[in-house]
């Protein structure tokens, strides 16, 4: 079996880490050959800075990788190391595999139970993952090396206890780190609701409201359609039809001004609009409702 963290048989036998390298290394003014891995890799950076380039599903892309910093490259996972000429970097590399357990450590199936982050982190498979360390990871991490030296590979108690809390460790900052961005997500499509709810009266472009919120539009887009199951267009096109018949049933403005007072500015678009909204012309719609009842109805 090759190294990586999402085989499905790591779910179902019993299986514990094997150690292939592990090492302190300091470059400087370096370029690296894309290469790839059997076994997973870390890569901590313990100073400086340093890019790394990763190609996956026909894509390259390239992260810059600062002090406390680190990314977990999963196996068969292209990627290179480049170091400026201006720069160093020092790092702590650890490529890790998996081997079936002889039974005398907890194996990776029954981390990943009594663990939920585990489960939560080894269930999103990923090319590579970068994370800030909290002074969390790399404690453990250059335990694990000092207990490589000195022990070597062969399966010890120590090292697979000291994996395990490495793994924890990471998969903590990974599920904090997607709950923090689901939590800011949120907070944008509020004030991207909001935003769209005080302005419908106006021409509104999805830039306008990527400009409010001081996102990218494209990310803005993303964001927005994950969190609520529309695009921005089509809510605010939701907001104005909902005001639109709210107008024709409680007011007595005249069908052709309503387009205006919605933010549509040609109304043959509305009234096709709000034909696909409602299933009714403007007319139709206005002539279906007890304009009075909203007048006269029992008092509150």
């Amino acid at each position: 079996m090759n190294g990586s963290l999402f085989q499905q048989m790591l779910e179902k036998g019993d299986y514990v880490p094997r150690f292939y390298a592990y090492y302190y290394k300091q470059w400087k003014d370096y370029q690296m050959p894309y290469h790839q891995h059997d076994s997973t890799e870390i890569m901590y950076m313990i100073s400086g800075e340093c890019r790394i380039d990763v190609k996956a599903n026909d894509m390259e892309k390239s992260v810059t990788l600062k002090k406390g910093e680190f990314i977990l490259l999963d196996a068969e996972v292209p990627h290179r190391l480049i170091v400026e000429k201006t720069t160093s970097c020092r790092m702590l590399n650890v490529e890790f595999g998996f081997m079936e357990s002889a039974g005398k450590a907890p194996s990776l199936r029954q981390i990943m139970r009594e663990e939920e982050e585990v489960m939560f982190l080894l269930n999103r498979p990923f090319t590579s993952l970068v994370l800030v360390d909290q002074e969390e990871v790399y404690p453990v991490l250059r335990s694990l090396v000092l207990e490589l030296d000195r022990r070597g590979t062969d399966g010890r108690t120590m090292t697979h206890a000291l994996f395990i809390q490495l793994l924890v460790c990471i998969a903590r900052l990974y599920e904090e780190r997607e709950r923090s961005d689901v939590q800011l997500s949120e907070l944008y499509i509020k004030r991207c609701v909001d935003f769209l709810h005080q302005n419908y009266d106006r021409p509104i472009q999805v830039k306008d409201v990527a400009a409010e919120v001081n996102l990218h539009p494209g990310y803005l887009h993303r964001v927005f359609r994950r969190g609520t199951g529309r695009t921005i267009t089509e809510y605010l096109t939701r907001i104005r039809m909902e005001k639109a018949k709210m107008l024709l049933e409680r007011t007595d403005i005249p069908i052709h001004e309503i387009s205006d007072y919605v933010g549509v500015g040609s109304r043959q678009y509305f009234h096709l609009l709000f034909k696909k909204f409602t299933g009714s012309t403007p007319v139709e719609y206005r002539l279906q409702q007890d304009r009075n009842a909203w007048k006269y109805g029992e008092p509150k």
